[in-house]
């Protein structure tokens, strides 16, 4: 009986964890007026891409090949936030660094079955190597955002641990990464 109960706490616990998490995933903001969705049936690389969809980001000069089953993707773009080593206050730790945090979202993707989406940090130069010089931090894990591409104003980053919720499709994101989707201009 108190293995029931336990087992039925822990149960309400992560639906109450998974629900809060989608919730702040679910912050639809809107996109850039100057980001464009396009549809291509052109190949980049036969052996990375037999056709795509492409997400293309003119105010940050990025573009991320998706496969055909992402046509009709959303993105949504939110804020990534960058906190001090040394300077706390009363409430903890302090906002040094902020910056976009495009997420490219599954088309089906719904908010009672999420779906792993794709999170695209961006920094500028200046912030990925104050970032990696250790004079701020993003996040709990103790490992660093991870570099995907780089134009001359931008760096490109996955997000440490993004795929650790294990959502439906972290396997196809994965799988879609390793192909290097990314190409700046």
């Amino acid at each position: 009986m108190k293995k029931n109960i336990i087992k039925t706490l822990q149960f309400a616990v992560v639906v109450l964890i998974l629900v809060l998490f989608v919730r702040f995933l679910a912050k639809d903001k809107p996109v850039p007026p100057q980001t464009e969705k396009e549809n291509t049936e052109e190949v980049i690389d036969e052996e990375k891409f037999v056709s795509e969809t492409e997400y293309k980001n003119t105010s940050y000069g990025f573009s991320f090949y998706l496969p055909e089953t992402w046509e009709g993707f959303s993105a949504i773009e939110d804020e990534w936030e960058g906190y001090s080593l040394e300077v706390t206050n009363s409430s903890g730790q302090v906002i040094t660094e902020t910056g976009p945090l495009i997420s490219i979202r599954h088309p089906d993707w719904e908010y009672k079955s999420p779906r792993q989406d794709i999170p695209v940090m961006v920094f500028s130069i200046k912030q990925w190597n104050d970032m990696n010089a250790d004079k701020f931090n993003i996040g709990a894990a103790p490992i660093n955002p991870s570099e995907l591409a780089r134009n001359k104003r931008y760096v490109f980053a996955l997000p440490a641990r993004y795929n650790y919720s294990y959502y439906t499709g972290f396997e196809e994101v994965q799988e879609l990464l390793d192909k290097k989707p990314l190409h700046t201009f």
